[in-house]
């Protein structure tokens, strides 16, 4: 998942584009870029961010650009912004989502004449460069944001910078999440509500799905009224998104409590010395762990944070494996002879745990140690974002694949908290991760932590199932489709 920013001020605005946009880092590892508009030029920098961060890339491009008004992407895949000239005119475009139709879209354009510039190493086309060519290809700006919308499978939400301000449109589905601030003299548009605090700004309205809006220097002008349905990633609340970020004016910290005590609500038979979480995702959970239970939060493994980031985030399985294994320092003296029980936010593949996590604490002496993610068994690859792959890296799909001697397609059964094939699956994990137990959440505790009702949340990950307008689409691997 990329996270993008946009402003519109009547001073300069650099320093708060810098700022914004760096307070989403946590959402991608790949590129950064933004793009300033000062009178009719614009100026544009994109840089690799996959072995610094974003503040030392860019630091030195300050220096050289003003403007009032700006663009800016922490991408988890595709270089942006995009430049393009076009019959409305000169724009800088940037996006986040998943188009899973990517190379048949590509593939018509093609045909229709049209051509690309900016091919990527990461892929055929660079999928904002799609966007933006789909979106020429209506009669007016609001209108070819409206028809691309309509022609993707999978999500898209953008901001678009031109002469008028900057256009933002989140995706017909609301699975990205995108909030409009407003301060005194500039208003922003963000990923993340955690982007605001810090630079005076507070947030002034959710886009809704579908939702077209232009931010000016004066104010907040509606283009296209967006729907009250709604499919908002849950893995916002559950790991991706930051702590301090609100989603539909539910905090993701106060969130991953619930959610930590509906993990100890269902622990009533099993005895430990102390909690703890993975860091960073694991810990908000493992703290309403403790509040619940009563046992005490401490700290027996801790992340050296300035040198590491996520490990779930990195193209590569090689740098993830890396990231889980160097960024988690194990404390003997807290682990040592203890019984612990350990939140974390998922198990996708479930070999950083074993490998990186688990084996540290029983090296370092734990006597006994119970796993608790505070999501349910992942079962499908996501379709609308980068989360989840393939499902053949799934650790449920391969305790699946075991336990009936081959791969099926019908896995309700499994995805059944309460069936027989579902606790053998646990327990055909658990002897895998080489824990004393296992217990994930439950769906139900899941959306009762977040708090919104469940028909608002995507729970494909979990259960298979999507919005009515995309459930006659095939089920694929996010690697079948093209990031942004």
């Amino acid at each position: 998942m990329s996270g993008i920013y946009g402003i519109v001020s009547k001073n300069d605005c650099v320093d708060s584009l810098f700022y914004g946009t760096d307070y989403h880092s946590h959402l991608g590892t790949e590129f950064g870029g933004i793009a300033v508009m000062d009178g009719e030029k614009f100026t544009r920098q994109i840089h690799g961010i996959s072995q610094s961060q974003f503040k030392s890339k860019f630091f030195e491009d300050l220096q050289q650009l003003k403007g009032h008004k700006g663009i800016g992407v922490i991408s988890d895949f595709h270089e942006q912004p995009i430049y393009l000239n076009s019959k409305f005119g000169p724009f800088c475009i940037v996006t986040v989502g998943l188009i899973e139709n990517a190379e048949a879209l590509t593939e018509e354009l093609l045909q229709k004449g049209h051509s690309f510039a900016e091919m990527s190493s990461k892929g055929p086309v660079n999928t904002t460069e799609l966007i933006a060519r789909l979106i020429t290809l209506g009669d007016s700006l609001v209108e070819g944001i409206e028809e691309m919308l309509q022609k993707i499978e999978g999500s898209c939400s953008l901001l678009v910078l031109n002469r008028d301000g900057v256009y933002a449109a989140r995706d017909r589905y609301g699975y990205t999440p995108l909030v409009v601030g407003r301060r005194s003299d500039a208003y922003a548009v963000a990923s993340e509500t955690s982007a605001f605090p810090n630079d005076d700004f507070k947030v002034m309205k959710y886009l809704m799905p579908g939702e077209i809006v232009l931010l000016t220097e004066e104010g907040l002008e509606n283009k296209t009224a967006g729907q009250d349905a709604m499919q908002i990633c849950t893995f916002l609340w559950i790991y991706t998104g930051f702590p301090a970020s609100d989603y539909e004016g539910i905090n993701t910290e106060a969130a991953r409590e619930r959610s930590g005590r509906a993990l100890a609500r269902r622990d009533k038979d099993i005895e430990v010395d102390l909690v703890a979480g993975v860091p960073d995702s694991g810990t908000s959970h493992a703290i309403g762990y403790a509040m619940e239970s009563g046992k005490p939060f401490r700290r027996p493994l801790v992340k050296y944070t300035p040198g590491y980031g996520r490990s779930y985030t990195p193209p590569t399985q090689k740098i993830r494996d890396l990231i889980a294994k160097m960024k988690l320092i194990p404390i003997r003296e807290i682990i040592q002879n203890n019984r612990i029980a350990i939140c974390d936010d998922s198990i996708v593949r479930g070999t950083q745990l074993k490998n990186f996590t688990i084996h540290k604490l029983w090296e370092a002496g734990a006597k006994e140690v119970h796993v608790r993610p505070a999501c349910p068994p992942l079962m499908f690859p996501c379709k609308f974002c980068l989360s989840t792959r393939s499902i053949h890296e799934l650790a449920a799909r391969k305790a699946i694949h075991e336990l009936e001697g081959r791969d099926i397609e019908d896995v309700s059964e499994y995805a059944d908290s309460n069936s027989p094939k579902h606790q053998a699956m646990i327990e055909w994990i658990r002897k895998d991760l080489g824990v004393t137990t296992l217990r994930y959440q439950t769906v139900d505790d899941m959306v009762e932590a977040i708090g919104l009702p469940k028909e608002k949340l995507c729970l494909y990950c979990w259960t298979g199932e999507c919005p009515a307008s995309c459930k006659k689409e095939p089920r694929r691997s996010c690697a079948e489709g093209v990031r942004s």
